[in-house]
């Protein structure tokens, strides 16, 4: 799948490890297409089974509204996975842990086309797990071989990868259930991952040359060192909180789009999967034009502005829908919404990375997505409750719209303070 880097084999240290000085870096190209397709694969098996809640559901007798719950205990372990990965990725490299991400990722697949639930619940554990490492991982590449001039495009389209993953969950896995049924297709998506793992084994030579066996991580220094590091951090703790924020939105709309359009407005499970794909492609559009906008023109705040003043457009949009609404006037309103919502991922990260002291990018991320995941794990629990207490999913989406305050107002201030 990816070609290796022409590094150097240069001779082992007396500790067994190659240093950074030893082996040549890799092409900023290379890391960023393994970064990419890792982040892509994991985001597919996580989004796997929202994509197909009514027919999961259906076959373990469940409400659809318990997706929000399987969500929430894949990003419960994904928060721990995140904390861990910092210095998981300096004893072991960040290509070993991605590999392991996406071992847990096949694991949790096959358990999750088991149709009980409870093995399903220890399924999304496991694809917790594989979910939480990568993007401390990719971080940590990115931040060594991208120039500062370039850091939110390069983040950003590092972090296509997340919607990417949705296209694919989107488009594929409805469609392999009407071959060969929703437990086969889960055991595919399952395969990808594990071949994904294989495929990178040749670039850990060059990528994890900085790794140090030495290390000994310790479980407590592991978890809070992170979280240590972004609080104390004035400006990464007002980004880490916005971020929980903009969690919550990303994954209302991922986890509940297709059951919105299948149960709301009648749609078809395979036309509703099809545009489930339209708005993660948004994202994708999205996450590289916000990057571009924001290291050519505004820079990282004032873009963040524009995205939530978007945002809000589009939960609002998608609250006005109904199964009379044209689909010139629905697909837009998608757009803006995957655009967003799904888009600030990339100049978020980037700007971690940049306030991040030298060599801690990675615990750094690792801190703030502990956050990040803390708003998604409470975020479509709390909305599959809110779609049930006011029985649409489409309202509840116009009523996240009162989060966005949260949002513009601390990302104000950091605009004034960072012009004065």
């Amino acid at each position: 799948m990816f070609s290796t880097p022409s590094a150097g084999l240069a001779r082992l240290k007396p500790g067994g490890y190659r240093s950074a000085s030893d082996v040549k870096p890799a092409r900023p190209w290379v890391v960023l297409l393994a970064t990419l397709t890792i982040q892509a694969l994991v985001a597919m098996a996580l989004l796997t089974l929202p994509v197909m809640a009514p027919v999961v559901a259906r076959s373990v007798g469940v409400p659809t509204t318990w997706v929000g719950g399987f969500v929430g205990v894949v990003y419960s372990a994904a928060m721990l996975a995140s904390l861990l990965g910092g210095g998981a990725v300096r004893r072991w490299g960040a290509v070993r842990l991605s590999q392991v991400g996406l071992a847990c990722s096949t694991i949790g697949l096959c358990l999750c086309a088991i149709p009980h639930p409870v093995v399903m619940f220890l399924g999304a554990i496991f694809v917790g797990l594989g979910y939480g490492p990568i993007t401390p991982a990719s971080s940590h590449l990115l931040i060594k071989t991208t120039p500062p001039s370039q850091l939110s495009l390069v983040f950003s389209v590092k972090q296509t990868g997340v919607p990417l993953g949705g296209m694919i969950a989107g488009a594929l896995v409805p469609s392999l259930d009407a071959l060969i049924g929703w437990q086969l297709s889960f055991l595919a998506a399952g395969l990808m991952c594990a071949l994904c793992a294989w495929a990178v084994q040749p670039l850990r030579v060059a990528l994890d040359s900085d790794r140090d066996p030495t290390v000994r991580p310790s479980l407590v220094t592991s978890l809070a060192q992170p979280l240590r590091l972004v609080f104390s951090h004035k400006r990464l703790r007002t980004m880490v909180v916005i971020s929980l924020l903009f969690a919550i939105f990303q994954l209302s709309l991922a986890t509940y789009l297709v059951t919105f359009l299948y149960e709301d407005l009648g749609w078809s499970l395979i036309f509703a999967g099809v545009a489930l794909t339209v708005t993660q492609a948004a994202g994708v559009g999205g996450r590289i034009l916000w990057g571009f906008i924001s290291d050519r023109w505004l820079g990282p705040i004032p873009m963040l502005l524009v995205i939530t003043v978007l945002m809000v457009i589009g939960a609002l949009g998608c609250a006005m829908l109904t199964s009379d609404t044209s689909l010139w006037l629905l697909f837009p309103i998608l757009i803006v919404f995957g655009s967003t919502a799904i888009g600030w991922n990339g100049v978020f990260l980037a700007e971690v990375a940049r306030l991040a002291p030298p060599g801690q990018a990675g615990l750094a991320t690792g801190g703030s997505l502990c956050i990040t995941f803390l708003g998604i794990v409470a975020g479509p629990s709390l909305f599959g409750i809110m779609a049930g207490l006011v029985n649409s999913y489409g309202l509840s989406y116009g009523l996240l719209t009162l989060l966005a305050v949260g949002i513009l107002i601390p990302l104000w201030r950091l605009r004034q303070h960072g012009q004065a």
